[in-house]
């Protein structure tokens, strides 16, 4: 073989391999069956996500897997298969998933999330989960929800004492009367 080409597909494996470890989830999926449109819709439902959505070669993915340290990953990697890398664990799962559920032809198969090799369902869970945004918006109700409970108690308490305070002030007016 050329070594101008062996050097390529060893710069190619070790690209492939930086996405798996830098990244925060690869999702695994195979695409057959799916026309240009359709994966072209998807690519642009990825990309708005942050999530980087590419087609390799099974021996370069499956050398890259291993050399990243994900070697459990290549039972996954046979047919036409596509990968998506991002940082944000949950987006290219999520995503994915609710493409597969309009396209039957679009079929998950596993993949990795946070430095580990997952099967399907791990991916389902993950994708009934809310983006990053979400989760942010979530834990803020939930640390905002004590502190308003205490200022309405305390306005409550406030109000009553103020409403005492004006019947006081009232009666002796009208004792008077």
């Amino acid at each position: 073989m050329n070594q101008a080409v062996l050097d390529a597909k060893i710069q190619l494996v070790n690209e492939v391999s930086e996405k798996f470890s830098s990244s925060a989830s690869a999702v695994v999926v195979e695409y057959r069956g799916l026309t240009v449109a359709e994966v072209t819709e998807l690519r642009r439902e990825l990309r708005k996500e942050g999530v980087d959505f590419k087609v390799y070669k099974n021996g370069v993915s499956r050398r890259a897997a291993e050399q990243a340290g994900y070697g459990d990953l290549n039972d996954q990697l046979t047919g036409p298969n596509a990968i998506a890398f991002s940082t944000d664990a949950v987006a290219p799962s999520r995503v994915l998933s609710k493409f597969a559920k309009k396209h039957d032809k679009l079929v998950l198969k596993g993949g990795v999330v946070e430095g580990k090799v997952v099967g399907l369902d791990t991916i389902k869970e993950l994708a009934g989960l809310p983006n990053r945004e979400g989760m942010l918006s979530m834990l803020l109700s939930c640390l905002q929800s004590p502190v308003r409970s205490f200022a309405c108690a305390v306005k409550a308490v406030a109000d009553a004492k103020g409403g005492a305070d004006a019947a006081e002030e009232a009666a002796p007016a009208e004792a008077e009367a």
